[in-house]
């Protein structure tokens, strides 16, 4: 199918009297370009992260916030530094002797100084964490995936219309380029009737006249490729997959063929459907910017 680089994914899942959620969004970009942001004890957690997102995503600027809430009254553990806590004793009762001041100090007292109790958290099985961390991942992926499918879709779908509106910009063209050819032969012969009055027109001089103005305005070329690269464009469309670049490489090429045409146009007529085809181009070329 075809995607869009615009895409949100959300999971959340509590198991174990843990909690993670992950979130997933992302805009266009020229290539992957992917930022996690991760609580620090799942930091070490990061590099799998990135691989697993690549499993999913081929292009765009990625954005996946993940946090992890930990309910288990066992997660903890007080720690006593015994050896901070006799330092600390050690300049109090200096300090007292020193300055002649009484020695208050208390059990209670020196607890509540710097790391003499520090609270610890308790080592992760990171083999259990990483399962739920990925099965939360993965969850929010396949969300974040199918909201990209689904506008890949409507863009998909507005394309191909757009593509068929400039088939028909073509066809004009290609209808109406006889027809000014005929209307300049007419418009010549009129003109040098007026010059020569009763004289002998030369036909052959005629010929080569409008035969030289055949080859300035001609758009043949430029037509049958442009129908060519429509119909490319329609078949990868349809075909799917990643082919973002290969459609921006295509439009690119339909423009060049629209400015051709534009220059060598003549007439009203073709000069202002040109316009809209290259109008259309434009439109196109814009989409195509957001398809993966």
């Amino acid at each position: 199918m075809i995607k869009s680089m615009t895409g949100f994914g959300r999971c959340e899942i509590e198991e174990d009297n843990r909690k993670i959620t992950v979130e997933i969004k992302s805009v266009n970009h020229r290539y992957l370009d992917v930022n996690v942001k991760l609580p620090k004890k799942l930091s070490f957690f990061e590099s799998a992260v990135r691989n697993l997102i690549k499993e999913y995503i081929q292009r765009g600027k990625v954005d996946i916030f993940i946090t992890c809430e930990d309910f288990n009254e066992a997660n903890f553990s007080l720690k006593y530094n015994e050896e901070l806590a006799g330092e600390y004793l050690k300049y109090l009762q200096q300090m007292a002797e020193h300055f002649q001041l009484e020695n208050d100090i208390r059990v209670s007292t020196l607890s509540r100084y710097p790391d003499v109790f520090i609270m610890e958290e308790q080592d992760n099985d990171e083999e259990e964490l990483w399962a739920l961390l990925e099965k939360t991942l993965r969850n929010a992926c396949e969300a974040f995936v199918e909201t990209r499918e689904k506008e890949g879709e409507n863009l998909k779908t507005d394309l191909l219309n757009k593509l068929d509106e400039m088939i028909g910009y073509v066809d004009f063209i290609e209808d109406r380029s006889p027809i000014v050819m005929k209307e300049y032969r007419e418009r010549l012969e009129n003109k040098v009737k007026e010059i020569l009055e009763d004289k002998q027109m030369d036909d052959a001089r005629i010929a080569t006249e409008v035969t030289i103005f055949a080859d300035k305005i001609c758009v043949d070329e430029e037509t049958v490729r442009l129908k060519s690269h429509i119909e490319a464009m329609k078949a990868a469309l349809t075909g799917g997959g990643t082919v973002g670049r290969k459609l921006d490489f295509i439009a690119q090429e339909m423009n060049r063929e629209a400015n051709t045409i534009l220059s060598k146009a003549s007439d009203l007529a073709i000069s202002d459907t040109g316009i809209n085809l290259k109008t259309d181009i434009e439109k196109v070329r814009e989409q195509i910017q957001n398809i993966e």
